[in-house]
């Protein structure tokens, strides 16, 4: 096993452990969820870039004759990416004391103001930082307005 596999081999774990974590481990943590929120997705030409790049490198990996490990490893990681950027959907959870938003837990006591933008971004104010939280559904930031109120 060269050090390109173990490189690749490190990455692929440490993808599919966020990917564990994101999906089972960070609901169940701080208590019983209340409220879960898909959000819109980020730039996806990232991800195209990031996939094609990986495409490059498996045709060239075949082109080459290289190692078989190599070019699976190369795979794995396109699958990987796949999830990641396109079948995964990135969500706020709503915990009884607060919220996960971008795998980060913020208390509720964090929030110093809060305000709904023209186009549907709640943005709130934290001591020293702005979360933008764009959801899929405009419908769903009612959703949040009640459980806040509720909560606090």
């Amino acid at each position: 096993m060269t050090a390109t596999d173990i490189v690749l081999v490190l990455f692929i774990t440490a993808l599919l452990a966020y990917a564990i974590y994101d999906e089972f481990i960070m609901p169940r943590r701080h208590g019983e969820s209340l409220l879960t929120i898909p959000l819109l997705r980020r730039n996806r030409i990232d991800a195209v870039i990031f996939v094609g790049l990986l495409v490059i490198l498996i045709y060239n990996n075949i082109m080459s004759h290289g190692a078989l490990l190599t070019t699976w490893l190369l795979c794995a990681l396109v699958l990987m990416a796949i999830y990641l950027f396109w079948v995964r959907s990135p969500k706020v959870i709503f915990k009884s004391q607060g919220f996960f938003f971008a795998n980060v837990w913020i208390e509720y006591n964090r929030i110093k103001e809060m305000n709904l933008s023209e186009d549907g971004v709640l943005v709130m104010q934290l001591e020293q930082r702005r979360l933008l939280i764009r959801v899929k559904n405009i419908d769903d930031l009612e959703k949040i307005y009640k459980l806040l109120v509720k909560t606090q």
